[in-house]
């Protein structure tokens, strides 16, 4: 009797962990403000990301944050970098002295999922602090393949600034595959992830570093630009396409298990496009092999619209980004909302979409739940500003202004989105009482955001 009980429990256990959506977030990697076809980019083919937005939501005033790792802090913890400590470039060799790494204190979408029956998995790039005490499975992945730091040549697996390192890990044990394509690889692994849990859910994070210099797409999609005459354009375009292409990987392999619909797919790029055009190697004898003076930067081929601005900059091209949530099952599909969201508004968005609590202990969250907006391009977020950091250069937004500075310095820039041509005058001398309460309401937000001394 006591055996039947048990199995009949097991059988209404796994009912129920059915019934619960999967997870999958796509977040590519210096991918421009609208660089991808659906977005108005005409000649970039992105069928598959193009095809998530006709079975999704696609919006259209989305933010992430001027560089990588800030991004990634916000969207796992759903909370601004600077709480979790990472406020500047994190450690990047796991071999190095210990550097910035975020805290573990910090509860990442998986810590959060895995208590509910999910299991979790990490492919592609972390850069949130390479520390072996730090890292994915630190915080609640049960899988980790990858890169622990920003970027790599594809092909040796090596980080390129300075004299190089090799970064490429199963979890902290280093992975040698020369030759092999890592794009590929971490894919790869999605799809296994996939294959061995479509009985149960999951959430799988795809963080790729491309369309990340160096551009080393894959020649099949190179061809597809050869007509293309801007060189920069032709090498960014063929980059993306090959992302677009592994997104495609991913997206079929869910469907070939069937598990589409109930599956929510989150799209979205870290920063926008790069414009560091001038990487080479600099030194005799780099580890990677390659020669002093190999070219590794980017084309600078990326594109923003009517917006200026790119990676590193708080401008418009810098942080405003592709995003597409996709769930067929429970959202609007074709949809567009021009509702500002941010990457920290995913955290408590995938929590409800998944009917998942979080402990009462657990810190407080700076995103918001984009359910309203999702299903009423009318309804409105309770968000009054936006603020971003990284270094000592900070942002702040409230309705169509924004104020951009530097931390010590007296300095700064206004801005108005509204205009004909966004973001080209600096209205800071025609308004200095406007500049000077938004630098009071930035030096308050700092105080927030930064962690207590213990």
């Amino acid at each position: 009797m006591n055996r039947i009980i048990t199995l009949l429990l097991l059988l209404c256990v796994n009912g129920l962990q059915a019934k619960s959506p999967n997870v999958v977030i796509l977040f590519t990697d210096d991918q421009g403000t609208i660089d991808a076809n659906c977005y108005g980019s005409k000649d970039l083919i992105t069928p598959n990301i193009d095809k998530l937005a006709a079975t999704g939501v696609r919006f259209t005033q989305a933010y992430a944050h001027t560089v990588c790792c800030p991004a990634r802090a916000a969207l796992l913890t759903g909370r601004h970098p600077q709480r979790g400590g990472v406020h500047h470039w994190a450690q990047g060799d796991m071999n190095s002295a210990k550097g910035i790494n975020m805290a573990l204190q910090e509860v990442t979408l998986a810590e959060a999922l895995k208590p509910a029956g999910y299991r979790t998995a990490l492919y592609g790039k972390w850069h949130l602090g390479a520390h072996r005490d730090y890292g994915p499975k630190k915080q609640g992945f049960d899988e980790f393949f990858g890169i622990r730091d920003g970027f790599i040549d594809n092909y040796n697996h090596y980080f390129l600034h300075g004299t190089g390192f090799h970064d490429l890990y199963e979890g902290t044990t280093p992975v040698k595959a020369p030759d092999k394509y890592f794009p590929e690889l971490m894919v790869q692994r999605s799809l296994k992830f996939i294959d061995e849990n479509k009985g149960r859910p999951f959430f799988l994070y795809v963080p790729f570093n491309i369309p990340h210099y160096p551009e080393q797409a894959l020649k099949k999609h190179e061809g597809l630009y050869k007509d293309v005459t801007d060189p920069a354009r032709r090498s960014y375009g063929a980059i993306v396409t090959t992302t677009d292409y592994y997104i495609g990987q991913v997206i079929d392999k869910l469907e070939e298990h069937g598990l589409r619909e109930n599956t929510i797919v989150i799209y979205m790029s870290d920063n926008g496009h790069s414009e560091e055009t001038g990487n080479r190697i600099r030194v005799d004898n780099h580890k990677s092999g390659y020669p002093k003076g190999h070219f590794y930067g980017a084309s600078g081929g990326g594109s923003t619209g009517k917006w200026i601005g790119q990676k590193g900059s708080f401008l418009e091209g810098g942080v405003r980004v592709p995003a597409i949530i996709s769930y067929p099952a429970k959202l609007p599909k074709g949809a567009v909302r021009g509702q500002i969201i941010t990457a920290m508004d995913w955290f408590p968005t995938v929590l409800s979409l998944c009917g998942v609590k979080q402990s009462a202990k657990a810190p407080k969250l700076d995103g918001f739940n984009l359910h309203p907006i999702i299903h009423d391009a009318k309804a409105q977020l309770p968000r009054k500003m936006l603020h971003f950091a990284w270094g000592n250069k900070w942002a702040i937004r409230e309705g169509d202004w924004k104020l951009i500075g530097t931390t010590g310095r007296p300095q700064v820039t206004l801005h108005n989105l509204a205009d004909a041509k966004p973001e080209v005058k600096n209205y800071a001398k025609e308004k200095p009482e406007f500049v000077d309460r938004l630098r009071m309401l930035h030096t308050v937000w700092v105080k927030d955001v930064t962690p207590k001394r213990q």
